[in-house]
């Protein structure tokens, strides 16, 4: 009848409210107990994401069970439908707040179009994309004012990127730089190959626009892309070789869990070393040198990031036997790696003393105690200036390669030598002396107009130094692939269009002469040496004539009975013990 029919009804509009009422509670237990009123939702991602349907589902589940318990039979499509429309307007919500609130801080105090630069972006890629919309919408991190893309692939072109034209490729950026009145281009081409950047960044040089890069978009989480900066365009960006990545698995045997000791801790490698030890969970780290700011400093940057490693700063100098003492007792170091000495080749010349007392006896002293104390390795830091040296510097550093062969013949410890030429940003390389004097304004001084040098970058070099100790056996001098010489006037040029300037019309060039000691070019291997592959491509291993033990103790005799005498009987001395070492006699005047 009618009447029975209005009291279902009524009956059921209870049970739909009474379904309602109690999922209404349900859900907001779950969202509290999910912390997702607590959200800054202009920040959220794919982790609130995942932890709103996390919260959605066990929501509808506990109603669910709870409807059972009570008797209310409902058909699974209703829960499935209902958890649908719940996270569908749960999430909308949530993520439309965060589409409103996006950029608004920026967005306020967005700087005039008129005021940025208009740029040029190299790559129409994930990390392209992720710039252009940033600077589209006045990001203060990505400044400028994107006015066109270029890319290589044919697909690309012609196409828009949140409304900027892809107007060409690689081959086009000279044309569009002038058509288009650019002035700054950002290259957003991470995953490129190293030669593929080298051609672009050449290309971009001759442009005299101010040049930006930025880290690869697919590297990072979600929560970091914000976070995303543009920088400068550095030289090291500009050797543009494939990153060398440290071998965890060869280099983990002799360094996890073990006691390393780096002399010469607090310069540019061996802060470097102890980085890349530092990542492969040492037990402790000694940092020992004769600086103590440096040292100082980077003790205090690795206790902040590695909390469960040992790290000790020790002050002192490796010409002291009386403090090595002290410091292999106490600490009784598995590894050593000997990064100390003096390395300025001018200074050197002036200093021929000093240079034997510490590249000589410093490592003699530093050999001495690791053998004593039955270390397990010791890797010696060579140069390329040790190979047919001019100089007192590379004569000497030449002399710590033998001492590393003559205690490699008898002792119980793997010593090993790694030779490599110059890295670029370390202490008194040209690079912060160009940056110094093109910032006042020029001249930039190089010393000849066709000396050239190996280069390589720090952590590229501390990284091949790393491995190649894992793979020593006794003896070994380790030689890494440094790639092409580059001229230092291609460097001071390349430095001085990065800074946005014209060399030749803005800043000067002058040449000034090689100075005492100086090579025109370095090698990397003597005339009596060859060199062998190793499992790594990046290092080879040198075969060439050994000195013997007998041979070494005779020249380590006769430089320490000349300690006292004048500057060139010093090098003359030196001459005698490394046949290939021509001395510049008088350079003390």
């Amino acid at each position: 009848s009618y009447g029975t029919r209005q009291a279902d009804s009524i009956l059921v509009s209870t049970d739909v409210l009474f379904s309602f009422g109690l999922l209404a509670i349900i859900n907001v237990a779950t969202f509290l107990a999910f912390r997702l009123y607590n959200n800054l939702w202009e920040y959220a991602s794919t982790d609130e994401l995942v932890q709103l349907t996390l919260a959605t589902i066990l929501s509808i589940f506990v109603g669910a069970v709870i409807h059972y318990v009570a008797g209310v039979r409902l058909p699974i499509r209703v829960y499935f439908l209902a958890w649908v429309l719940f996270l569908f307007f749960a999430g909308g919500a949530r993520f439309v707040f965060r589409f409103l609130h996006k950029g608004k801080g920026t967005a306020s105090v967005r700087p005039a179009k008129s005021s940025l630069k208009r740029t040029l972006v190299v790559g129409a890629g994930e990390t392209g994309s992720l710039t252009i919309k940033r600077m589209a919408r006045g990001d203060y991190s990505m400044q400028g004012y994107p006015v066109a893309a270029v890319d290589d692939d044919p697909q690309k072109l012609g196409q828009r990127i949140h409304g900027v034209k892809v107007a060409g490729t690689t081959d086009d950026i000279l044309e569009l730089v002038k058509r288009l009145q650019i002035e700054q281009i950002v290259v957003a081409i991470p995953s490129a190959d190293a030669e593929e950047r080298r051609r672009i960044y050449d290309i971009c040089l001759h442009t005299n626009c101010h040049l930006l890069t930025l880290p690869n978009v697919r590297d990072l989480r979600m929560d970091e892309l914000d976070d995303v900066r543009l920088r400068d365009v550095e030289l090291t960006d500009l050797l543009s070789r494939e990153e060398i990545v440290l071998n965890t698995r060869l280099v983990s045997g002799y360094l996890s869990g073990k006691t390393v000791l780096i002399t010469g801790g607090g310069g540019s490698i061996g802060s470097e070393l102890a980085r890349q030890i530092c990542a492969v969970a040492p037990k402790q780290v000694i940092i020992f040198d004769i600086y103590e700011n440096t040292a100082y400093e980077l003790e205090l940057e690795l206790k902040e990031k590695y909390d469960d490693i040992d790290i000790r700063v020790e002050i002192g100098s490796i010409r002291d036997t009386e403090r090595l003492e002290d410091l292999f007792a106490i600490y009784r170091p598995n590894v050593v790696f000997h990064a100390a000495a003096h390395k300025h080749v001018p200074l050197m010349e002036a200093n021929p003393r000093e240079a034997v007392l510490n590249n000589v006896f410093g490592t003699l002293f530093v050999a001495r105690m690791a053998d004593a104390y039955k270390a397990s390795n010791f890797i010696y830091i060579s140069t390329d200036k040790a190979v047919n040296p001019t100089s007192v510097m590379g004569a000497t550093k030449r002399m710590g390669e033998m001492i590393v062969q003559y205690f490699a013949h008898s002792s119980r410890t793997c010593f090993a030598a790694v030779r490599f030429g110059n890295v670029l940003g370390s202490h008194g390389s040209v690079i912060p002396m160009f940056k110094r004097q093109i910032a006042e304004g020029g001249p930039v001084t190089v010393t000849h107009p066709e000396i050239t040098r190996y280069f390589m970058t720090i952590p590229e070099a501390s990284r091949l130094v790393v491995q190649a100790g894992g793979m020593a056996k006794g003896g070994e001098i380790f030689i890494l692939d440094m790639g092409e010489q580059v001229k230092i006037v291609d460097l001071a040029t390349n430095l001085i269009r990065l800074s946005g300037l014209v060399p030749g019309k803005d800043i000067q060039i002058k040449y000034v002469g090689l100075r005492k000691g100086e090579k025109l070019y370095e090698e990397l291997l003597m005339d009596s040496e060859t060199t062998l592959p190793t499992s790594m491509k990046n290092i080879m291993v040198s075969v060439g004539d050994k000195v013997s033990q007998v041979e070494v103790a005779a020249k380590l005799a006769r430089l320490e009975s000349i300690l006292q005498d004048q500057p060139d009987e010093i090098k003359l001395c030196l001459r005698e013990q490394i046949p290939t070492y021509q001395p510049d006699l008088n350079a003390v005047e």
